[in-house]
């Protein structure tokens, strides 16, 4: 073997170019801010009202890096609930209650004084419904000094570098999806805590691996925060591969970092991204709104 042979990375697990990040924008301004997936959006002002071209762009932005971000943005809770509805039907977020201005708003919130914050794992959101989320939307209100970053993993990376031979594997299981799962049920006791809501046990069962209903493109669709097992195993029988599979596709090489500044909006694909808020800011107070768009059931 040669030098540079040696020192050439294999290349299956690298992700494969996506020329997608060079289509022509003529409305908005689409900055690509890694290799994996993640753009942010310049040139639009989305408290305003959008036109039907460049709500169009932004659908299109979305699904060529799979989750967009705008900066500099100020928003009333009813201006991001309107945006949103521009790209979906907003839902409620299972179990916790929205703004009471603005039902379908939900705050998220970490205090000062609290060492665990919302959701902070690896995870794409409620995957234990029938019906899981298209995409959701953050938008930063009150931020840390520093830190509360949140990480985005690509998982039509995640599928594509998968061999052959464990993709036929894949393509005949069934995962199973609980809200109960110990490593995410503590990320939202304090918030239910607050509600007056209790921990309720919710189960979906969906394919480990789907097809995206908008790119026709495959995705890794099980993660750690909710997958408990597959179909038809015990979670003893399911663990190794799952394992295997929970960190093969959060890789360096599949993701994207977003450092969030008061008024930044995140907008992200639930059926092919997963998302982990980075919990680094102990003694500081972070209070975001969270708007969750309306999926179909994953096939």
């Amino acid at each position: 073997m040669t030098a540079n042979a040696a020192a050439t990375p294999d290349a299956k697990s690298q992700p494969a170019p996506d020329h997608k990040s060079r289509r022509d924008y003529r409305h908005i301004d689409v900055r690509p801010i890694a290799g994996a997936l993640g753009a942010e959006i310049g040139g639009v002002d989305i408290a305003a009202p959008l036109s039907d071209e460049v709500a169009q762009e932004i659908r299109q932005g979305l699904l060529d890096h799979l989750v967009v971000f705008f900066r500099e943005q100020a928003l009333t809770p009813q201006q991001q609930l309107a945006f949103a509805r521009r790209f979906g039907e907003p839902m409620e977020y299972p179990q916790l209650k929205g703004l009471q201005e603005c039902p379908l708003i939900t705050p998220v919130i970490k205090e000062a004084h609290e060492r665990v914050n919302f959701g902070g794992v690896w995870h794409s959101d409620t995957t234990y419904l029938a019906c899981p989320p298209m995409a959701s939307m953050l938008y930063a209100v009150e931020i840390p000094p520093f830190g509360g970053d949140t990480l985005f993993a690509n998982q039509y990376l995640a599928y594509e570098t998968l061999s052959d031979g464990l993709k036929e594997v894949l393509a005949r299981l069934t995962g199973i999806n609980t809200s109960t799962k110990a490593e995410v049920s503590k990320t939202r006791e304090d918030r239910l805590r607050e509600a007056g809501a209790e921990l309720k046990a919710l189960t979906g069962k969906h394919p480990v691996v789907r097809t995206h209903p908008e790119t026709g493109r495959k995705a890794l669709y099980i993660n750690t925060g909710h997958t408990a097992r597959f179909d038809g195993c015990t979670e003893e029988e399911s663990a190794p591969l799952l394992d295997y599979l929970f960190q093969h596709q959060v890789k360096p090489e599949f993701t994207c970092r977003f450092r969030w500044e008061r008024g930044s909006l995140a907008f992200w694909d639930n059926r092919c991204a997963q998302h982990n808020p980075v919990n680094d800011y102990h003694g500081y107070r972070r209070v975001m709104h969270r708007v969750t768009l309306a999926g179909d059931p994953p096939a």
